[in-house]
């Protein structure tokens, strides 16, 4: 069979769901065509493929491109002093109700163009890339008026004309209240009437995310933007459980959301509830860690349930200014005791799953995109176990 390239002598993570474990082929082959996977598996008993460019791994690992499946990776400005003041001891609540926190943020992506605000996203962006990420999922909610939303979302889609990656775009109008505005529910009347039809007839996201916290939207006003999001054919997904248990995990899953994401509130009945829906838990281990939060996600209820788990960065200017995946692993394997095998799963096949994506990406399987990370590693746990360590020999994006 004639096909674009192979790499050879490898070792594969396919991640593959009915494989057990990592999915792990000792003597791997992977194989692409117009930018799909072909093969990958075993090298032996299988016919020689006629390929224009062979790639010698030399006993590299090979696992799917990596996927950040929760970033605001698109803002102006930075919270800096904010740090400074959780250091000298006020609550993430206590920044927000000062009128700091994600408002602080908005005053500056307003004041931004279009284009300061691809420049910005771009060294971010090549921090994550750098180390191996082929897919990645940017929100707005920076700018909690229509034309900051619509800019923001034009600005990461835009990103894909800039680098070789795959950006799913995510509407998150319901992130905070605009300092012009008192009433929430004259807010989300505004995000359901106006934001989100414009947002939709426009094509400019993928998804609608919203924030159900005490800080920010009720249960009852977040169920009114899925409904609309709904309405408009466009799958929802949810920050929650982070801060208290509103019960989010459990909204989220009556709506059959995508992902709940945070969930270091969530108890064992989201869980269940999660676990029927299919929906994901994205934990977050970079918003846990920096803002010194003592609740920690129940990984084990997750487990008991088989509820898919997630790893992200929550990249954002405030609560989790973190831009390696990598890093994300190692907290989420320290601080919450995930395994290697869920660490790395996290990062490929169930963020895909987040997404709703696993059947184009997030395992090495024939018929799926060909985004691989090649890695100078002995063992996958070196992806998980080191810190402030990038390995990665090589990424392959669409078969380039």
């Amino acid at each position: 069979m004639r096909v674009n390239r192979v790499w050879h002598n490898a070792r594969l993570a396919t991640l593959r769901p009915d494989n057990p474990g990592l999915g792990v082929v000792d003597d791997g082959l992977v194989a692409e065509n117009e930018g799909r996977i072909v093969y990958a598996g075993p090298a032996a008993g299988v016919a020689a493929f006629d390929a224009v460019e062979r790639t010698n791994c030399e006993g590299r690992w090979i696992t799917p491109g990596l996927i950040d499946c929760h970033t605001h990776l698109v803002f102006a400005g930075d919270r800096a002093h904010e740090f400074e003041l959780r250091l000298a001891g006020a609550s993430y609540e206590e920044v927000a109700r000062a009128g700091g926190g994600i408002v602080s943020t908005v005053k500056a992506t307003r004041a931004a163009n279009e284009d300061a605000l691809v420049a910005s996203a771009l060294g971010r962006l090549d921090e994550l890339i750098a180390e191996g990420v082929t897919t990645i999922e940017i929100k707005s909610g920076y700018g909690l008026e229509l034309a900051t939303e619509q800019r923001q979302l034009r600005a990461a889609k835009r990103l894909e004309k800039e680098r070789r990656i795959d950006v799913r775009a995510t509407f998150l109008g319901a992130h905070a209240m605009p300092p012009e505005i008192a009433d929430k529910n004259a807010y989300i009347d505004l995000v359901c009437r106006e934001m989100l039809p414009a947002i939709a007839r426009e094509r400019l996201a993928e998804a609608v995310d919203a924030f159900c916290e005490g800080i920010a939207f009720t249960p009852e006003q977040v169920s009114r933007v899925f409904e609309a999001a709904r309405r408009h054919g466009l799958k929802v997904k949810l920050h929650a459980d982070q801060l208290s248990n509103l019960g989010g995990a459990a909204l989220a899953a009556r709506f059959c959301a995508l992902s709940a994401d945070h969930l270091e509130y969530a108890d064992e009945k989201g869980a269940e509830a999660m676990a029927r829906a299919g929906t994901v838990a994205v934990l977050l281990p970079g918003a846990y860690y920096f803002i010194r939060e003592t609740m920690a996600p129940p990984v084990e209820v997750f487990r008991r349930h088989k509820v898919p788990m997630a790893v992200a960065t929550d990249c954002n200017p405030g609560t989790s200014p973190l831009t390696s995946l990598l890093t994300a692993m190692n907290m989420a394997a320290t601080l919450f005791r995930m395994t290697v095998e869920e660490n790395i799963a996290g990062v490929t096949r169930e963020a895909a799953r987040a997404l709703g994506r696993l059947d184009q990406i997030g395992t090495l399987e024939a018929g799926k995109f060909c985004d691989l990370a090649i890695w100078d590693i002995e063992r996958p746990a070196e992806l998980v176990y080191r810190l402030g360590f990038n390995p990665l020999h090589a990424r392959i994006w669409r078969g380039v």
